[in-house]
């Protein structure tokens, strides 16, 4: 008899202490939808005011980006910091809304090279409007094309567009959102690449990481009216406010 009630205890036990490991391995409905509530950063309710409940470097980082430049305080660019551009280079691409921005991926990005270290092209984004400001004055659009290194470091090179002539390039992204296509990144840039202004920033978006090398080309390419209406349609307040640019040197070429 008493062999048979512990018995029945033991397996009431190891029953009871199966459930409550089920519940806490596996979140219960309720769980579930808290989870996918949780606040994420963006440019609106949990916009930059608020990205250094995301990550402290936004709030707390001494060399954040974007900034205003200001032409008549820049110096002489330093030739450590000179940027060579590959030769042209075809590859398929992924285009699309990322929540953000319009994001394209290439499958074999091309590359830069700044004083002999290489970085690959890993994916190039838009901004409905510009993030740097030059003499305090904000572009139409621009594109921010983020190239890493073997080391991880990274350099963003910003082409700013100013309404005008349509843009075939462009327009291959837009008719692309969504799917995939076979695009040269270089047929983003400028005519003229041989001018610009380089500082050390930041990531622009959470979490802001810092000892980023921005180059943001002088010369403009053109977006026509209607395809900026377009990008529009998905974002256009999709920047962070200029940034205090402290003890940096802004070099110009």
């Amino acid at each position: 008899m008493n062999t048979t009630i512990l018995s029945t205890a033991l397996a009431l036990t190891l029953i009871m202490s199966a459930y409550v490991t089920a519940e806490e391995t596996h979140p219960t409905l309720e769980q579930h939808k808290q989870a996918s509530h949780e606040a994420h950063w963006d440019y609106e309710k949990h916009g930059p005011e608020h990205w250094g409940n995301f990550s402290g470097t936004c709030d707390m980082g001494k060399a954040q980006s974007p900034i205003n430049i200001v032409p008549t305080q820049s110096i002489e660019l330093d030739a450590l910091h000179e940027i060579s551009f590959a030769e042209d280079f075809h590859t398929d691409a992924k285009i699309f809304d990322n929540g953000h921005s319009i994001k394209v991926i290439p499958s074999n990005g091309s590359k830069i090279t700044i004083h002999g270290k290489d970085y690959k092209l890993v994916q190039f984004h838009f901004h409905g409007k510009s993030e740097h400001t030059i003499d305090g004055r904000q572009y139409d659009m621009v594109a921010h094309m983020v190239y890493q290194a073997k080391d991880k470091t990274l350099a963003v090179v910003a082409v700013m567009f100013e309404v005008g002539e349509k843009n075939e390039f462009l327009q291959t992204i837009i008719n692309n959102i969504g799917s995939t296509a076979n695009i040269d990144p270089q047929d983003l840039l400028p005519k003229d690449i041989s001018h610009y202004y380089h500082y050390i920033g930041s990531l622009t978006t959470p979490p802001c990481s810092e000892n980023v090398q921005w180059y943001i080309l002088k010369h403009t390419d053109s977006i026509s009216n209607a395809q900026l209406k377009t990008f529009r349609k998905f974002y256009i307040d999709n920047q962070r406010p200029v940034q205090a640019i402290n003890a940096r040197d802004i070099e110009s070429k």
